[in-house]
């Protein structure tokens, strides 16, 4: 059985020896690659051993100040160089044969398609070459690539490009030099047969940028949204953030296989190409605007990331969650506010709170860890995001960026801590946020749970909040969280009150950010005449899980009168909510189950209202998801909870046949495609009437999901039409997927489409349709992409099916799990997720979980990525 030793942050110690200068020189070869690192290292701690990582490498010459050493002078490990006795200041020149072709876990550098590139975070520059593979060691990189001209014409490396040029035996070359310190981590290089789409951007000081995106010859047409998002990004990032581009050329690179969704390498992103290729034809609604947040991300990462980085990877939020905070920002400034909002929360409640309470739970800030690529988790980045945007909203946008400036200036150039951030807020503000640091260290979903009393004598309403943590593992208690209250208070007019607490001599305002820093307060407002119903946790100010008695009449009223966007979404939500979960009951109970009046009347009144922003209305309408039911279950019933979810959407849209079929060609637009969020807006609500209607098995439906099918001049139509009929058991579905399939078979991200929408079916025998889907030609099981597409979505997005009684979905997955833990373990050990949480399960499913986690614990070899989830998973 694997094992490895844990990394602690607590035995955190800075390196003995800094790297200044790095030059690199690659003999690119399939097969066999000889990587030339002449690098000029300082002693910072004179007399130490120098430890360099290296995995997978043949060390071919080693010299210190151009003098071959000695094999007593050094060791050498699978995964480690030791000089034993090195000088205070040297040049240490190192020459590694490394094989790309047979790198399949995808870090390092390996082959996408025919094209060398690279993936080095967290730690794959050791798949290079001996380094100190560590974020805190930073050094100017100067990267010479030679490679066969006609087979790779392009040459690529961090920075600017300083020379190229023809070598005599049909090889080039070009060197590339980045004036900006780096870890190794962000070293990146690219080589192939690629073209350019070319634009520019000057910055508000005058600075000419070239920007270029590459990608393979036939896609070229596909890039145009990707680098008008990245022109806006860089404008946004410049009025919002004042931070500036600082080289001459900014690159994008699409590649097929990565295990992730882009790398933000200095001057240098490599991406997955999903994140980059889209048109009208190929691309969703939702793909225009993931590639548009996944661009600004990798973009705004420049400063958040690359000039200032984090001292060791247990700060990785320092750059991830102040990341994700900036791009959903972007993204919502760009689109549509509060539909941004209601996506990262419903991200959020449905996985990263599972997460918490599952275990493999840890802080933002994590404590240990014995494989670091577990941890690019939703914790470090949504979450992660969701404290940065508490901070905002406790220090207001002025504060807010007076502190990220005072950020920026301070630390530039320097690997720095998710305390170096906070400090920087707390000193340009005047304010103190010892207390509020307990969300990078303490982990868990914090509860809070109100209480509320109105006095009609004296007009006052009386709010009690109380917080508490659950234990997670290695964390039993908890101290008190600081937390922002959003808060609202709405009359019986439907009016948002005046808010003036107790001791205040005026209101202010009709929102207030309460503050919650112990187990108890009490907040008592004052000058309430009547009655009101509480707005509460307004946008989602805190990453908490609410609770708070309302009954169904108040949750219709926030829906019709709440002025807060996401807080009328959540009231409709949370009305679904409480509706499925009595209808899960009576279904446990054996009873008759019934349509619930007033969840009917309220999707009835919503849907029929124009005057709402369609994408709104909706969300609104589409019943919580399965996942997020179950987190209210105390035993989870995968299958029951499908069948009243089934029922639910059956029923609603028999009630409301007339009035969806009327939206929904109401709704119809034959001009041509836009991406703005109107256009947008029309196209969702559409494709969720047609979805509804289609629950009713009717012909006339069926033909017209056809009609809408065939004759869509956008992907996002084409592929809502096709997966109705597909998730409904439509007669024309088969002839559907087979016509899908021989227009697009020839491009792969809307193959990977085609593959999820049968993965994600919920009909009876989904395995079997899968498994046959695993020999398809088209299936590969070394493409990340394909991977999460079949066996991904039907592991997590399939929960019905995925949990059949029988445990046949999980036997399943445990062999795919095994397959790519000996190809990619990275991917292997994402695809466990659904299995940890099998405690929250009947003793049938609980015990075949078990089970199918103890088997994979039981192979060897083992990855350190994969025994770490499931050893933890069992303990």
């Amino acid at each position: 059985m694997f094992q490895r030793n844990p990394v602690y942050l607590k035995d955190y110690t800075p390196p003995p020896y800094r790297a200044e200068t790095v030059q690199l020189r690659f003999e690119l070869d399939e097969q066999n690659t000889e990587v030339t690192a002449t690098v000029r290292y300082r002693a910072e701690q004179p007399g130490e051993p120098l430890h360099l990582a290296g995995q997978g490498l043949t060390l071919l010459a080693i010299h210190l100040d151009g003098r071959p050493l000695a094999p007593a002078e050094y060791t050498t490990t699978e995964e480690q160089l030791t000089l034993h006795q090195p000088p205070a200041q040297f040049e240490l020149t190192l020459v590694t044969r490394i094989h790309p072709k047979e790198n399949t876990a995808l870090a390092g550098l390996y082959l996408s398609g025919g094209n060398f590139c690279t993936q080095c975070e967290a730690e794959g520059f050791r798949r290079i070459t001996y380094y100190p593979d560590r974020p805190d060691v930073m050094a100017q990189f100067t990267t010479t690539l030679v490679a066969e001209q006609a087979r790779y014409p392009v040459l690529l490396a961090n920075g600017n490009c300083v020379e190229q040029g023809t070598l005599p035996d049909g090889r080039h070359f070009a060197t590339w030099h980045d004036p900006f310190p780096k870890p190794s981590y962000l070293f990146a290089l690219v080589a192939g047969d690629l073209a350019c789409q070319e634009g520019h951007f000057t910055t508000r000081s005058g600075r000419e940028v070239v920007l270029r995106i590459y990608v393979r010859a036939h896609d070229l047409e596909k890039c145009d949204h990707a680098m008008a998002s990245l022109q806006r990004a860089m404008a946004w990032d410049e009025e919002s953030y004042g931070r500036e581009y600082d080289l001459d050329i900014y690159m994008i690179v699409a590649v097929s296989d990565f295990n992730m969704g882009a790398m933000e390498n200095k001057g240098l992103n490599i991406f997955n190409s999903s994140y980059v290729l889209a048109s009208p034809a190929t691309a969703t609604d939702i793909d225009f605007v993931n590639i548009e947040g996944v661009i600004g991300h990798e973009y705004f990462h420049n400063w958040s990331g690359n000039r200032i980085t984090c001292r060791d990877w247990f700060q990785l939020s320092l750059k991830e969650g102040f990341t994700v905070f900036r791009d959903e920002q972007f993204t919502a400034d760009m689109n549509s506010a509060a539909l941004k909002r209601i996506e990262d929360v419903r991200l959020l409640r449905t996985h990263q709170f599972r997460e918490d309470g599952g275990p493999m739970a840890h802080p933002v800030r994590p404590d240990s860890y014995v494989e670091i690529n577990n941890f690019y988790t939703l914790t470090v980045y949504n979450k992660g995001a969701e404290v940065v945007r508490m901070l905002h909203t406790l220090l207001g946008p002025a504060g807010f960026r007076r502190g990220t400036d005072l950020y920026f200036e301070r630390y530039d150039g320097q690997a720095v801590t998710t305390d170096d951030f906070v400090q920087a807020l707390e000193e340009a503000n005047g304010v103190d946020l010892t207390q509020f640091r307990r969300w990078y260290s303490q982990a868990g979903t914090p509860q809070i749970q109100i209480e509320r009393q109105f006095d009609a004598v004296h007009h006052r309403y009386t709010l009690t909040v109380r917080q508490s943590c659950p234990p997670t593992p290695g964390q039993a208690d908890k101290l008190p969280f600081h937390i922002p209250l959003k808060v609202a208070l709405i009359a019986p007019n439907g009016t948002p009150l005046p808010l003036r607490l107790q001791g205040e001599s005026e209101a202010a305002g009709e929102e207030r950010v309460l503050e919650i820093r112990r187990a108890e307060e009490v907040f008592c407002f004052e000058g309430i005449t009547e009655a009101p119903v509480p707005s509460l946790l307004r946008g989602f100010s805190a990453p908490v899980k609410l609770e708070l008695s309302q009954s169904d009449t108040e949750l219709a009223f926030l829906m019709a009168h709440d002025n807060d966007e996401f807080n009328r979404w959540d009231a409709s939500q949370q009305l679904a909510l409480t509706v499925m979960l009595r209808l899960l009951e009576v279904l446990h109970n054996e009873g008759q189950p019934y349509l619930d009046s007033g969840l009917a009347d309220a999707f009835g009144h919503t849907l029929a209202n124009a005057a709402l922003d369609p994408a709104l209305v909706a969300e609104a309408l589409n019943l919580p998801a399965e996942e997020y039911v179950g987190e209210f279950c105390h035993e989870v019933d995968p299958g029951g909870i499908h069948v009243v979810r089934q029922y639910l959407r059956r029923e609603l849209a028999q009630r409301h046949r007339p009035l969806l079929l009327a939206r929904y060609q109401a709704l119809t637009d034959e001009g041509p495609y836009r991406i703005d969020a109107t256009a947008m807006g029309r196209r969702r609500l559409r494709n969720l009437c047609l979805s509804y209607l289609l629950e009713l098995e009717e012909e006339e439906v069926q033909t017209l999901a056809l009609a809408q099918f065939e004759g869509a001049h956008n992907m996002t139509d084409a592929l809502a039409a096709l997966t109705a009929l597909v998730h409904t058991g439509a007669p024309q579905q088969q002839a559907a997927l087979e016509q899908f399939y021989q227009r697009w078979h020839s491009e792969a991200l809307v193959l990977d489409k085609w593959f999820a929408l049968q993965a994600s079916s919920p009909l009876p025998g989904a395995l079997g349709r899968v498994e046959a889907l695993l020999h398809h030609a088209d299936f590969n099981l070394r493409n990340p992409n394909r991977v999460r597409s079949l066996v991904g979505t039907f592991a997590m997005r399939n929960t019905a099916r995925f949990h059949e009684a029988d445990g046949s979905g999980y036997a399943f997955l445990t062999e795919r799990v095994m397959e790519l833990d000996t190809l990619n373990p990275q991917i292997a050990a994402r695809m466990i997720t659904p299995l940890t949480q099998w405690r929250r399960y009947d003793a049938g499913r609980r015990d075949k979980m078990r089970e199918q986690l103890e088997r994979i614990l039981g192979k060897s070899p083992l990855s350190p990525d994969v025994y770490e989830v499931v050893s933890k998973s069992l303990a």
